[in-house]
């Protein structure tokens, strides 16, 4: 058993589109790099170099989560984790998930797997928590399972792996600005009229089906929020530029990635991803807003081992 190793985990899209808090797909370019290391004694240290996000383990998504684990296991083994941030905090693209789902990965491989996968996604909703005040898991789901993820149940946890066309590309653009989960869910409404969430509930089951058969037509009728888009859009400058835009360049869909800032699109061709991309970057350059601009595939793997 390996007393060190290096980890990735994906950064991911959630909520996509009409699922709030249940849809989530893993992004293949972007992510967190871990280091776990055993370490004599107990306990649990953390390093982030370049980040003032908080060390101590009680408070880190990374700790908190690994904790979990460890007591899940019974264990008391001291691990040392170094997380490199590559998905910036409150970017809206599972920041917080992408470190809690690649340290309990790592620590678990350390620990001689004692757990699936699977398994691992309740200790980084831990973390989650810690991040947002709420434990949610469309995000810790795809960044660990990779793929298209729907959350069916939260009580008790069932997550489910969809079927998804592999020629889906997603393009996201993200605003260098922080949108905290914890704000961008205080705006939201708690009371939401029958007629509205049937229409919601519409939507979800059209993207699933949309997805699992590949047509295309209905994934885009189905990529419509009518509940959280509408409040969390007024947090975003120029999302609706940026959603005709994307639309009018042949997008099948555009929303808001998890709680923003960043809005992503789903393509079904690298061409019009391309088109999309160079839409949303003309978008933010005539605003004068500063980006990061991502073009992607669905990471079908998750979670990975990069080095042992």
């Amino acid at each position: 058993m390996s007393s060190s190793i290096k980890v990735f985990a994906p950064a991911t899209v959630a909520n996509v589109g009409p699922g709030f808090d249940i849809l989530g797909l893993a992004m293949d370019n972007i992510g967190d790099q871990l280091e776990l290391t055993l370490r004599d004694g107990t306990g649990i240290a953390i390093d982030m170099p370049g980040s003032d996000l908080p060390t101590d383990p009680k408070l880190n998504v990374a700790g908190v989560s690994v904790q979990g684990l460890l007591d899940q296991v019974g264990s008391n083994q001291g691990i040392h984790i170094t997380i490199h941030k590559n998905v910036a905090p409150g970017s809206g693209l599972g920041s917080s998930a992408s470190s809690a789902a690649g340290a309990v990965f790592g620590a678990n491989q350390l620990l001689g797997s004692p757990l699936r996968k699977y398994d691992l996604i309740k200790f980084a909703m831990m973390g989650e928590a810690v991040a947002s005040g709420k434990a949610h898991a469309d995000n810790v789901a795809p960044s660990l399972l990779g793929g298209f993820t729907l959350v069916r149940n939260y009580y008790p946890l069932e997550v489910v792996n969809l079927s998804f066309p592999k020629d889906l590309v997603i393009v996201v653009i993200h605003p260098q600005i922080e949108v905290k989960t914890s704000d961008s869910k205080r705006i939201l409404r708690k009371d939401i009229p029958l007629e509205v969430a049937i229409k919601q509930w519409g939507n979800v089951a059209g993207l699933v089906s949309g997805l699992a058969s590949a047509d295309y037509e209905l994934i885009g009728k189905s990529l419509e929020d009518v509940i959280v888009e509408p409040v969390r859009s007024m947090l975003i400058p120029g999302f609706g530029e940026l959603k005709t835009a994307a639309l009018e360049n042949g997008a099948l869909g555009c929303s808001i990635s998890g709680s923003g800032p960043s809005v992503f699109a789903l393509c079904n061709d690298p061409e019009i991803a391309e088109k999309v991309a160079k839409s949303f970057k003309d978008e933010y350059t005539t605003l004068g807003i500063d980006h990061e601009l991502y073009i992607s595939n669905i990471n079908e793997e998750g979670a990975k081992i990069i080095s042992a």
